[in-house]
């Protein structure tokens, strides 16, 4: 265990979830379940006893380290690394990776979203502890990919070939989000996978990786080893991290090396990228309601997502398929046929 790090990626800004996650406190930082804890605390606890949490390091941008000593005070601030600008996902991994493998050459990494949902955590710890064990035996890089349920439009996929072991394929291509005709055709070829953003490797593999693959993101933080977990070390990310190509790890890693696996899993992963997602995975009454805020008090109403603080008396009547939230100021009811203009309401507001 004392090998396990988990990389936490927590810069996003949440946008589709305006009105309550805002640029000042985005989606990760909030209990947008109604369970008590926040997506990020659900992310290093569904680990315990796999990371130790002085193994676990959380990337993100500066504004957020208050946030994060708040929700998570026994992550110390070595192990925040903040980011002076948004680079994607490759320069963030690369960070992480470098300074873990300064404190541990033999570490292996779990690399994951911090605003996820998993709904079957003992399957996750399942997959999780099975994948490292194999990514600790040899030079491979490991994603995992979840069973389709739907021909769904939203994800990526990955393309599974030969299975090696009883659990792990190969990788024959990543595909990007398809039209609703190729996702039918990839559910029913039976070897697509929803990719889920979750990785696993050792600090080495995924350092050699970087060198083959993304040189100039290696060079820069190679160059900084020798400042790392010392006062010179957030100087050298405001200066260097900019310099760093905006590139996601799919793009620059994944699509290119020549040791990618997949582990097909289904431990009831969704990205909750959409409000819709989100009344699909929360708890819904016979009408089909999901309601959080114990005020709130719903008549003909069915199919809605709604989203109340607590002692806040709402009365609603005759709703169907709306989202309805309250937080920041706002109070929004919107189609969920229409939450993509969610991004061009805030723009107005």
């Amino acid at each position: 265990m004392q090998n396990n790090y988990l990389i936490i990626m927590a810069g996003g800004i949440g946008s589709r979830f305006w009105p309550m996650s805002t640029p000042e406190t985005p989606k990760q930082f909030l209990d947008i379940l109604g369970t008590g804890q926040t997506m990020i605390q659900q992310t290093i606890n569904r680990l315990d006893g796999i990371v130790p949490v002085e193994n676990v390091y959380i990337v993100t941008g500066k504004r957020y380290k208050a946030l994060i000593n708040e929700q998570l005070p026994e992550v110390k601030d070595e192990q925040i690394l903040m980011e002076p600008c948004m680079r994607n996902t490759a320069p963030c991994i690369a960070y992480a990776a470098y300074k873990i493998n300064k404190k541990n050459p033999e570490a292996n990494i779990v690399v994951a979203p911090s605003d996820h949902l998993i709904t079957n955590e003992a399957e996750f710890r399942r997959v999780i502890s099975k994948g490292l064990d194999f990514v600790a035996a040899d030079n491979v890089l490991l994603t995992l990919g979840i069973h389709p349920h739907r021909p769904e439009t939203g994800y990526g996929y990955i393309q599974a070939g030969t299975t090696i072991n009883d659990s792990t394929n190969t990788v024959l291509a990543f595909k990007e989000k398809p039209d609703l005709e190729t996702a039918e055709k990839y559910l029913s070829e039976g070897n697509y996978f929803w990719n889920a953003g979750i990785f696993l490797w050792s600090a080495k593999s995924i350092i050699s990786a970087f060198e083959s693959y993304l040189p100039k993101v290696f060079e820069i933080f190679k160059a900084g080893e020798s400042v790392y977990y010392t006062n010179k070390e957030q100087d050298f990310v405001d200066e260097q991290f900019p310099l760093c190509e905006n590139i996601s790890i799919d793009y620059g890693i994944m699509e290119h090396a020549d040791n990618i696996y997949v582990m097909p899993a289904d431990f009831g992963w969704s990205d909750l990228g959409t409000w819709g997602s989100l009344w699909e995975k929360r708890d819904r009454d016979e009408q089909g309601n999901s309601v959080v805020g114990d005020a709130v008090k719903t008549y003909d109403c069915e199919n809605n997502i709604i989203t109340i603080p607590d002692g806040r008396k709402v009365v609603l009547q005759g709703l169907k398929d709306c989202i309805v939230t309250e937080a920041n100021g706002v109070f929004m009811i919107c189609q969920k046929s229409e939450e993509q203009r969610i991004k061009e309401f805030q723009k107005e507001s």
